[in-house]
Order: structure tokens, then sequence, then C-alpha cells
């Protein structure tokens, strides 16, 4: 039984504020061991529950915050920028049982500590076929795809109410309860792991692959915080103006979808000035 886990770093224990999670901060450095403990922990029940193998895919910012020396020697890590499916890449290969979020966060426009969609700022809403979604939605889409359940989500206490809406039966473990988008009543990184290691283990449980999802064509929305950035968007081929704010376009799958969206962010992120956004 292999498990792919999907890390980002704004769910993490004890992440709170931009410094937390920006590369090359005392605050980064000092949070990453946090991150570590909590993705570890992971790993360590989907073993304790029968899991053979567990890749870890780092899937925040530059991909190359966790300390691999401090993970359990059997995982392995695939760290880096420039992947086919960003967050979710290596459930395409056809050997992964199931996938979990860790250290997942809320979408853009929404409620919840350092809330975005895959950029920081400058978006400020997604729409998956008519229905606002986070990264959480976005990628589980894409795992349905291949037939790959959603089994554990960790994060905020808003970031697992919002998983009942994408995977509904996942073990969910809110290592800290959100009191706004900086803020957050944070339990401790001991206490956070415990939790998380007891929950994989329960998930292993829901590992099994599925009759694979496809539900296309998919309609993708995204507004942005500034009228040039919409324009900018547009130079992806099939990306149109919706709105003054705003750009959409269809993909026949969400693998082509997410991968338009992927390219939406790199020009829109290319098109933002240090002041004014």
């Amino acid at each position: 039984m292999k498990i792919l886990i999907s890390a980002d770093m704004e769910g993490a224990t004890g992440v709170t504020w931009p410094a937390d999670v920006l590369p090359g901060t005392p605050q980064w450095e000092r949070c990453r061991a946090f991150f570590t403990s909590d993705v570890n922990a992971a790993a360590l029940g989907f073993f304790d529950g029968g899991a053979d193998e567990v890749l870890v895919n780092e899937a925040h910012w530059t991909m190359r915050n966790l300390l691999l020396e401090r993970l359990d020697e059997r995982v392995q890590m695939l760290t880096g920028r420039h992947k086919a499916l960003s967050m979710v890449e290596g459930v395409q290969h056809g050997d992964v049982d199931a996938i979990a979020f860790v250290g997942y966060h809320t979408g853009a426009g929404a409620e919840g500590v350092l809330a975005h969609t895959y950029l920081a700022n400058s978006i400020t809403g997604v729409w998956l076929d008519g229905v606002r979604a986070g990264e959480g939605a976005l990628n589980a889409r894409v795992v349905a795809e291949y037939g790959v359940p959603v089994v554990l989500v960790t994060g905020d206490d808003l970031t697992c109410e919002d998983a009942l809406g994408y995977a509904p039966e996942a073990l969910k473990v809110a290592v800290k309860d959100h009191v706004s988008r900086y803020a957050a009543v944070c339990r401790t990184p001991a206490r956070t792991a415990a939790d998380i290691r007891a929950a994989a283990r329960e998930a292993t449980a829901l590992a099994g692959r599925r009759a694979p999802v496809h539900a296309g064509p998919h309609t993708v929305e995204v507004e942005f915080d500034a009228e040039h950035l919409g324009a900018a968007a547009t130079v992806v081929p099939g990306v149109a103006r919706s709105g003054e704010r705003r750009v959409a376009y269809t993909s026949a799958t969400m693998y082509e979808a997410i991968r338009t969206f992927k390219a939406v962010t790199t020009i829109v992120s290319s098109a933002v000035e240090e002041q004014y956004g």
C-alpha cells in the first residue's frame, strides 16, 4: 500500500504569520521543524496502519522546506519545483492508494489562517464549476480523476470544516483554531504530532483505489485584486476575460484545468509590482 502526502506549510502547527512560511526568514527556519513534525507524524501513522510506502510531495512555495533528515527513514520525499501536477505530483503514476493533505489551509476570499489559493495575495477567489474552491477542493478533484481518495486533512479548524465539502470521509485534524488571518490558538507540536499520527493510522483503513471520476468539462473562474492582472492572465491560451477583474477558461479534464491554473498564476505573479500590486 502506497500513500502520498501532499505537504503544504500554512496549515502546519504553530504557523500564523507570513514570515513563518517565507523561505529565508528566521521564523520560517523555526517553523520548518513544526512542519516536518506534522508530516512525519502522518507518515508514522500510515506505517502504523499498514502502509508499505509513504511518498511526501513538498507543496509549499519553493517546495524546499521540509527537513529530510528528521523524517522517518522509511519515507521518501519529492522536493523541488516544476512538477507536472504541482501539489499532487506523483498521483498520476497508478501506484498510489490514498493521499493526505497535510498543512493545508482555506482558499482565497475565505476565512482562515493565511487563507489563499496558490498566490499569497493577488487572487481573491477561485470558482470551479460555479462553486468557490481552494487548493484542497481543486486538488481533490484532480486526484479523483486517478481514482485516489483523500483520507486525511490537517490544518486549522476552518480547513477541516472546508474539507467536509470535498473529502467528507477523510479524517480531519485541527492543529490550531482560527482567530484571524494572522492569528490562531495553537496546540503544541507534541500534541499535534500525537493527534495526526493517530488519525493517519485510522485513515489507512480508507485507502484503496476507486473508480476514476471523469466529470469534465470543467470551468474555472479566477478573480484578482487588480484589473491589470486579469489582462495579464489572458496571455494563456483559452483564458478570457469574464469581468473587470475576472478571467475564466474551460478544460476537458481536471488534469488540464490545474495545469492551466498553474500557468495563469505564474503569469499573474510576474505582472505584480512590489508596491502597487
